[in-house]
């Protein structure tokens, strides 16, 4: 049996899961995105501005953000178990990768929620 020291104590199928419920969320934003874009399009900044000062929107924003980083460091996950056979290249990619996606999602959140 092969221990994979950068699993996490995940299984596949909760990489499944997550990859496919993530899937949904973020298709479902887009497709709201591109609906509110097609509803109007005569769009400024007072009726984006408006939208995402509501509280639902910023939530499924957030939910969305939230989505998009776990769905990039499972897929991330799966191609650098994959193709980086040596440990130490490996934990020093995901290592990265993990800074990046939590920067990028502090990052969201910040502009989504701050002042």
């Amino acid at each position: 049996m092969v221990t994979n020291i950068t699993n996490l104590g995940r299984s596949g199928l909760s990489d499944w899961l997550i990859q496919r419920v993530s899937a949904i969320i973020l298709a479902l934003y887009t497709l709201f995105i591109v609906g509110f874009l097609l509803i109007n399009p005569g769009l400024d900044y007072a009726t984006w501005s408006g939208l995402f000062a509501q509280t639902w929107m910023r939530i499924f924003s957030l939910l969305a953000f939230v989505s998009i980083a776990a769905h990039a460091w499972v897929g991330l996950w799966t191609v650098t178990t994959d193709y980086l056979k040596h440990t130490a290249i490996r934990l020093a990619v995901q290592t990265a990768i993990i800074l990046a996606v939590f920067v990028f999602l502090v990052w969201g959140i910040q502009v989504l929620w701050g002042a």
